[in-house]
């Protein structure tokens, strides 16, 4: 008997993912096939044995596999429980086909920190809301990846010296803060700044200890707390301050607070009238 597949996928709203897929295969074995994007694959159990161009490969638990567009490739189960995979479908002018060849010749990387950034990129894309520290993740990984396929300084620009550097996290601070209900996303920013995305969210982190999109959240948050001092519902405060639905809001404010948004506003009082005391 074939077992039934457990399978999830979704396009995100991120500029530069195709799709996301979640899959968990016990018999089913790939025939030749080819995709128009490129491949970016972690494996969380077992073992996946592919060919490329030819050539036998394993994507194993440990490595991250990339397999370039336009290429043909299989894939089957190794192990009798099969594969759990977690799979990022990359449009190509987010790496460029120019390094098509060399992801032929080394599809496998071995690198842990690729790995648990691209971890880190999964889980955000699972929550609604959080496109920015999406981005933000995506262009450091695609830094990272640039770097496996090439030499460093020809394909990512070098980083600017500190005073720029500095200048650079101040001016998208204040893009920040003037975008706080309706956000922005990191590539208007780069364009906004001329930098690239990369480099943004590196200046930004090294400046404040924060990266750009949870200095937006806190910004959200703090007018979230504002406006439930005034009496206003949670749904329309979600709403006023840039978060995607109430749950998001309870979300962030949670952990940032500490309480959620309908506890914090039931400790509300009046204008002058002192604090509520504490509540049980």
């Amino acid at each position: 008997m074939v077992a039934r597949p457990d399978l999830t996928a979704w396009r995100p709203a991120v500029a530069g993912v195709a799709e996301v897929l979640h899959a968990h295969f016990t018999d089913h074995v790939y025939p030749m096939h080819a995709h128009d994007t490129w491949t970016l694959l972690i494996v969380d159990d077992g073992m996946v044995r592919y060919d490329l161009d030819r050539h036998e490969h394993g994507a194993l638990s440990d490595l991250v596999t990339l397999l370039p567009p336009h290429v043909p490739h299989n894939g089957c189960p190794v192990t009798p429980h099969g594969f759990r995979k977690r799979v990022l479908y990359l449009d190509t002018d987010v790496l460029g086909v120019e390094h098509i060849g060399r992801a032929v010749d080394g599809p496998a990387l071995a690198d842990p920190l690729l790995r648990r950034r691209i971890h880190q990129l999964h889980t955000v894309l699972a929550e609604p809301g959080e496109d920015l520290e999406a981005e933000s993740r995506l262009a450091l990984i695609c830094e990272r990846i640039l770097g496996h396929l090439g030499h460093p300084s020809r394909l990512v620009p070098p980083s600017p010296p500190r005073p720029d550097r500095v200048g650079l996290a101040h001016r998208l601070r204040d893009l920040l803060d003037e975008h706080v209900p309706e956000g922005l996303s990191l590539q208007e920013a780069a364009t906004l700044l001329h930098a690239h995305p990369a480099h943004l969210v590196r200046a930004f982190s090294r400046e404040f200890g924060i990266a750009p999109h949870q200095y937006l959240t806190a910004c959200r948050v703090d007018r979230a707390r504002r406006l439930l001092l005034e009496g206003r519902a949670a749904p329309d405060v979600a709403a006023s301050t840039g978060f995607c639905d109430q749950s998001h809001l309870a979300r962030n404010f949670k952990r940032i607070v500490g309480v959620g948004p309908g506890w914090y506003a039931r400790t509300v009082r009046g204008a002058g009238s002192g604090p509520p005391g504490m509540r049980t």
